[in-house]
């Protein structure tokens, strides 16, 4: 008899354990859902509006440069996110993504081209000026530091800066610099 009731314990205990894992599981798998439905969504956050001003269709001209080098700047992910998709000329193309993240408090971007160059970046945005930095190896395996500066000059036109510095950002050397005029 006390053996029975110490076995009915326990599988009242299993079930128990058993109930409370599942209202964990269940919480935990629908805890996105939940979130996605925030009305405080990351695309209303002022952090991720202060990187607006480079929306667009844009021209750009740099020294060398063939005509017909163009940049689309465009929000994706319930606007969540920058994607800039440009064309260099010659056939050089590339995708750069930027994206605000309150976790950390900070801004992170992804270049990548069809040269099979990819860099990955971490930085800032205030109003009408955006400036990333990023590690990378030059051809030699040497570490380098990437900074891209994006500013804004006026509602039709932006700049953006590619530096690299071979001494952690004691001097810069620049790769790219480009002007970028509203269509």
């Amino acid at each position: 008899m006390k053996r029975e009731l110490v076995v009915r314990r326990l599988r009242w205990f299993r079930s128990l354990l058993f109930v409370a894992g599942t209202v964990v599981w269940f919480g935990v798998a629908t805890l996105p859902t939940f979130a996605a439905a925030d009305p405080l969504s990351c695309s209303a956050s002022p952090e991720r509006q202060q990187f607006d001003y480079w929306l667009g269709d844009w021209t750009i001209t740099y020294p060398g440069a063939p005509g017909g080098s163009t940049s689309k700047v465009y929000l994706r992910l319930d606007k969540c996110v920058l994607v800039e998709t440009w064309d260099g000329g010659r056939g050089h193309k590339g995708e750069n993504v930027f994206a605000y993240s309150s976790d950390d408090g900070s801004w992170h971007g992804m270049f990548a081209d069809n040269q099979g160059r990819v860099h990955v970046f971490k930085g800032k945005v205030t109003s009408g000026l955006a400036e990333f930095y990023g590690p990378s190896r030059g051809p030699n395996g040497a570490a380098t530091l990437n900074r891209i500066r994006v500013v804004r000059v006026n509602a039709d036109k932006v700049t953006q800066t590619w530096e690299k510095s071979a001494d952690r950002g004691a001097t810069w050397t620049v790769e790219f610099q480009g002007e970028y005029s509203r269509k």
